[in-house]
């Protein structure tokens, strides 16, 4: 959250409106009730000054993934920055049972606000709306519920974002080219973001009729996976001008391949924010000429979030009373020209 609440040069002079007119209308009768300031000018807005003690419980899937260790570190180093929040963070579980415990245990602590990052949306959906229920506002993070009543507010990437600004970046790169062809190297199928994802691809690429895709894997957000699917995208297509590989970690296992095969003939633009893919991307000397962010950077804005719903304040340069009920973050495109902003969010 920003640190300043100044008002706004609007907003000064849309108070020094109403002082005057207040003037003016006192002056021609005392009859008229006196001009109050907008209500918005006296909404508490969130800030780092200390506040009321907040207890925020953090529930987040296994840290098996760059990714998902990074949302960890941003939640607990974000909370630390606030003298007046305290964080009760679970180990984190990928079975989605053993998660709507860690969930329930927090829920009996009687926590002031809770940040979920579910396993599985759909299968925590019950254990948000529990919460919900006990008074206890949850901030979902990632991966949605099935239910906006499980929620007080959604905080997330922008998943159909990511394959937008990718299939864009590429078309710029080959809108002159005849007859372009590129491919995609997926996440997990069977995950709704990753069908967002190849679709905001595809329909960037609507766009730029002289480019084909011409082939596509799905891998599992592993190295392991992302090298295996890629000497096999490799094998098949001879030759392509461009590859979407939705995920960094697994992007590392894609670039094994891609080395390993000696390929050079096409660039390759990564996907979620890597700081191994920044590093790449600054060195110049590989395939990888970009990333579109899907940054963990989310799990701090969470507990940004979480801390102003507990102390009731609303955001810093809005005129909101409350918090909104979503919060959907830009995915960037990381290249070469801004790499050196975004390589301190890069994760590991």
């Amino acid at each position: 959250m920003p640190q300043n609440s100044k008002p706004s040069r609007r907003g000064l002079l849309f108070g020094t409106a109403a002082v005057s007119a207040g003037a003016f209308l006192t002056a021609c009768t005392s009859n008229e009730p006196e001009k109050k300031e907008p209500a918005a000018e006296n909404v508490p807005v969130a800030d780092d000054a200390p506040g009321k003690a907040v207890t925020i419980g953090f529930a987040g899937p296994q840290a098996d993934h760059g990714w998902l260790n990074a949302i960890n570190d941003n939640a607990k180093s974000r909370a630390k920055k606030y003298s007046d929040v305290t964080l009760e963070i679970t180990e984190g579980s990928n079975d989605t049972a053993a998660q709507i415990g860690q969930v329930q245990t927090l829920i009996n602590k009687k926590v002031d606000v809770l940040v979920i990052l579910p396993a599985d949306g759909k299968a925590l959906t019950q254990v948000g709306l529990q919460a919900m229920k006990a008074g206890i506002p949850v901030i979902n993070l990632d991966r949605i519920f099935a239910s906006p009543q499980a929620y007080r507010c959604y905080v997330g990437g922008d998943n159909y974002g990511m394959g937008l600004n990718a299939g864009n970046y590429i078309g710029q790169q080959l809108k002159d080219k005849p007859n372009a062809k590129v491919i995609e190297l997926a996440g997990l199928d069977n995950l709704e973001l990753t069908k967002q994802r190849t679709q905001g691809f595809d329909d960037a690429l609507k766009n730029y009729p002289n480019i084909k895709k011409v082939a596509r894997q799905a891998a599992d957000f592993t190295v392991e996976s992302g090298q295996a699917k890629m000497a096999q995208l490799l094998q098949a297509q001879k030759q392509f001008d461009a590859l979407w590989n939705h995920d960094d970690d697994q992007g590392v296992g894609a670039l094994r391949a891609i080395a390993q095969a000696g390929r050079k003939d096409f660039l390759m633009v990564g996907g979620a924010g890597a700081k191994s893919a920044m590093d790449a991307i600054k060195a110049d000397n590989s395939v990888l000429k970009a990333t579109v962010l899907y940054p963990p950077t989310m799990a701090a804005s969470a507990i940004d979030v979480a801390r102003a719903v507990a102390q009731g304040k609303g955001i810093s340069g809005l005129a909101e009373l409350e918090i909104p009920n979503s919060l959907t973050l830009y995915s960037a495109v990381v290249t070469k020209d801004n790499v050196d902003q975004y390589l301190p969010t890069g994760f590991i």
